[in-house]
């Protein structure tokens, strides 16, 4: 059974309070549930605490510990693992779209974005992720 839009959890981590402030209306007025961090460690609780996360927008640059590591420490968690993680970053160089992809980031998100381009990129990682949940349509009609 897919989920609605407000049942579907979206954790912003954003260390600068005007963009996390952007993300939250824009995610709100689709109809998601947000929750917001303002830091590495903050997200990191919110996380774990979170039942039925459905996905992440990951900063880079945070101010106590750098989204890489936050990229890292999510991946690691067996709870936490198959969470998307979109990458939203002011630095989009392949190299880095590269890193973040091998790290198992869903996507990659450049700053500055519009709330269109923000919408799009979140629909299609929820999108992506709920072609894999169980009991998707597509599971019994590949059989």
């Amino acid at each position: 059974m897919q989920k609605t839009r407000r049942e579907t959890s979206i954790l912003v981590i954003e260390d600068e309070a005007d963009i996390r402030r952007f993300a939250y209306r824009v995610l709100d007025l689709e109809g998601y549930n947000v929750l917001q961090a303002g830091n590495g460690e903050e997200g990191m609780r919110l996380a774990r605490n979170t039942r039925g996360l459905s996905m992440v927008l990951l900063d880079l640059k945070l101010p106590d510990r750098d989204g890489w590591l936050v990229l890292e420490d999510l991946k690691r968690d067996p709870e936490l693992s198959s969470v998307p993680v979109l990458v939203f970053s002011v630095s989009a160089t392949p190299l880095l779209r590269r890193k973040a992809a091998a790290m198992g980031a869903s996507g990659y998100l450049a700053k500055p974005v519009d709330a269109s381009g923000l919408r799009r990129a979140i629909a299609a990682t929820v999108q992506w992720q709920r072609m894999f949940e169980p009991g998707c349509p597509e599971d019994t009609a590949a059989g």
